[in-house]
């Protein structure tokens, strides 16, 4: 694949008001401060806010050049009866998801998401969580968005989800491009690794998300949700032995686990979610700070993370 990817991105799902509504205007604020900052990268998705986000998205983005941008397929928006949205984001519409993994339902899940980005086409394609649904998507969905790359529909393609083995599969048994991997590879979970070797060896393309786990590494207190429910008393402790060692090093908690993921060979971007311009330059001014090598040197030694560096 010739598609650069950027190192950092802006996650668009908050702005899709995940958990919590935000306005039109706090949406554009975002995307600004994010391009103000250099970011390059936006990902969204029809998933979030119900088709919101990529609406937002593309209206902020309009008129502007030299971004990659990322949505994803699986999930048809189809008519239905009105009403607030079931799947964690604070939208009421008429809208709702239908699974479909289809060749047929991915040529018209891309098709709509260029129409509410207003784009002819788009830089990657991915197709998303389908957990539930493995050898559809590999018979059936890969092979559309391949056809939909040779036609210059997307520049590159992949898949992206918060598990590590169905990937896996992908990147041994298809030609993609991209993986997203979300939550997989953090400074409290590195899971993801096997896939992270294989991606290496293969010139795929990772995208690191959810790297915060949803919240227990977003601050220097420790605590919170990990991938969105209370996290264990096992896991707060040890994320507090992370911030400890990091506050040896002069590295927050959070900066650190920006960094993290980026030492991979395999990672080329970062995506980090955020719903307003505050939080943009919060996690902008992160991503710039360098951590020096005797922390991660000194976590690996304490067991605290498991990583390859290449």
């Amino acid at each position: 694949m010739t598609l650069a990817l950027p190192r950092l991105g802006f996650g668009g799902a908050p702005i899709g008001n995940l958990f919590t509504p935000v306005s039109d205007e706090e949406a554009r604020a975002a995307v600004e401060a994010a391009w103000q900052a250099g970011v390059r990268l936006f990902d969204t998705a029809p998933h979030y806010g119900l088709g919101l986000s990529e609406r937002r998205l593309g209206a902020a983005l309009a008129g502007r050049a030299g971004y990659v941008l990322s949505t994803k397929v699986g999930r048809l928006l189809e008519r239905g009866e009105a009403g607030p949205d079931t799947e964690g984001f604070a939208v009421t519409s008429d809208l709702r998801r239908r699974w479909d993994f289809s060749a047929d339902g991915v040529r018209r899940s891309l098709d709509d998401s260029l129409g509410r980005l207003g784009l002819p086409s788009i830089d990657v394609a991915l197709i998303h969580d389908p957990d539930d649904h493995a050898e559809q998507a590999l018979s059936e969905a890969y092979p559309a968005l391949a056809a939909l790359r040779d036609e210059g529909a997307a520049r590159a393609i992949g898949l992206g989800m918060n598990q590590w083995r169905l990937p896996l599969r992908f990147v041994q048994e298809t030609d993609i491009d991209v993986v997203m991997l979300a939550g997989r590879y953090t400074l409290l979970d590195q899971s993801g690794l096997p896939l992270l070797e294989e991606c290496a060896a293969r010139g795929v393309q990772v995208i690191a998300a959810g790297v915060f786990n949803s919240g227990l590494l977003a601050t220097d207190e420790p605590g919170g949700t990990f991938d969105y429910a209370p996290a264990s008393a096992e896991l707060v402790d040890r994320a507090r032995k992370i911030a400890a060692v990091c506050g040896r090093h002069g590295v927050t908690l959070p900066q650190a686990a920006i960094a993290f993921p980026l030492r991979h060979p395999a990672v080329s971007s970062i995506v980090l979610g955020s719903r307003t311009a505050d939080e943009v330059r919060r996690n902008t001014a992160l991503a710039a700070q360098p951590a020096p090598e005797e922390l991660w040197a000194e976590l690996a030694s304490e067991g605290l993370v498991r990583a390859s560096t290449g």
